[in-house]
């Protein structure tokens, strides 16, 4: 990969045909905050104690009219007001407590076993298989299963809400289609339309049903936000936890002397789950929209602007991580903000950390030695950054 002193933020095959640390350490250290071409364009956030005081604060960066920047790009997001993720207080207070009561850790903590129990499988039946594609026969089948169990879709149904969500946020394709991308939102969003209209009906114990039941302030929530606040739990619930388990298993492969640590117990797996959460930084970046006038880094945001705080830089600040660039799953403090931080931190972020901590377990216990057989393939996006294939070997 080449380096260069200038990124196109918005093209997704930037993050795959350039190496983006050294251009984001060049900007920490030159231009913290700055505003990147286009029309119309945006500010970029890349120091850690930026992008967190960006997150948190809510009162002047909106997120209503969108957080992911393609989607900001073309305009006011759809969803917003509706959306959990795209949503302002004091409505994104009250949905928040709503789904909260879904994803509490109280709740999830039953949901663990299960977790694990696939996890374990998964990697019992492809270690005997010799050379397989670790993204589509582990990592697909974990958090979707997961997600999909919590909603109570069926099991026919989910090989084709996969295949649509991989769609909504990348695509295999340098030149991906963008309509292909927003008709599988499209598709997604009507599938979760026709399942809240029947769960209202004869509503069962499941998240789907809850939502689609529930009184908020002036009354039920529409067929609309119920479908859309189902498609975000889709949608943050496979993507992140997918992308960070193949992260995952390729470092360790490419690290030997941590993936011996990790099986020896000399590292332990809250703190490797954390490390491989802040090395992958599945989401690059999130967005705001400032209401008002204000102070980021010394730089003047105009009302109205798109403000974007790019996580894969401020998770490698190294103002904040000793020796970011390197892959050490013992380390700690390790306060990344690969779940975002403030108000709108990731609803999702315990069931992401049971997912990949099961992963990790049933690796160090069934697993000897992990090989890379072939190069992965990158998947194009200007959100995520990951493989959509990762062929390996599991001894």
């Amino acid at each position: 990969m080449s380096t260069r002193t200038e990124l196109d933020l918005t093209d997704p095959a930037t993050f795959v045909h350039h190496d983006p640390y050294p251009f984001w350490r060049e900007v920490r250290r030159t231009r913290p905050v700055y505003r990147h071409d286009g029309d119309p364009g945006f500010w970029v956030v890349s120091r850690y104690a930026d992008v967190l005081a960006c997150y948190g604060n809510a009162g002047a960066l909106s997120s209503a009219r969108g957080t992911v920047l393609e989607t900001l790009l073309r305009g006011p997001d759809p969803a917003g007001g509706k959306m959990l993720a795209v949503t302002d207080r004091p409505r994104h207070r009250e949905l928040r407590n709503l789904v909260q009561r879904a994803f509490s850790p109280h709740v999830l903590r039953a949901v663990e076993r299960t977790i694990q129990e696939r996890a374990a499988t998964l990697i019992a039946t492809v270690t005997e298989r010799g050379e397989f594609d670790f993204a589509a026969e582990v990592a697909e089948h974990i958090p979707m299963n997961t997600i999909c169990d919590l909603l109570s879709i069926d099991e026919s149904d989910r090989p084709q809400l996969l295949h649509w969500n991989k769609l909504t946020v990348s695509t295999d394709d340098p030149d991906g289609d963008e309509l292909e991308s927003l008709e599988a939102r499209a598709e997604i969003v009507g599938y979760f339309v026709d399942l809240a209209r029947l769960r209202r009906s004869r509503p069962g114990d499941d998240v789907v049903s809850m939502i689609a039941t529930a009184h908020l302030g002036d009354g039920p929530l529409s067929l609309e936000e119920v479908a859309l606040n189902c498609y975000s739990l889709l949608l943050g619930g496979d993507e992140s936890s997918r992308i960070s388990a193949v992260c995952a298993v390729k470092a360790l492969a490419e690290h030997p002397p941590q993936w011996d640590a990790l099986r020896s117990g000399a590292v332990g797996l809250d703190t490797a789950v954390e490390e491989v959460l802040r090395w992958a930084t599945p989401a690059m970046h999130f967005a705001r929209t400032a209401v008002r006038d204000l102070e980021i880094g010394g730089q003047l945001i105009p009302a109205g602007d798109v403000v974007t705080m790019w996580n894969i830089s401020a998770n490698n600040d190294e103002e904040v991580f000793d020796r970011p660039g390197t892959f050490d799953l013992g380390r700690s403090p390790n306060k990344h903000v690969s779940f975002g931080h403030g108000p709108h931190f990731c609803i999702g972020a315990f069931l992401g950390r049971a997912e990949l901590r099961s992963l990790l377990g049933a690796l160090a216990r069934s697993v000897t030695d992990i090989r890379l057989t072939a190069e992965p393939a990158p998947i194009y996006s200007s959100f995520v950054r990951g493989y959509r294939t990762l062929p390996v070997a599991f001894g």
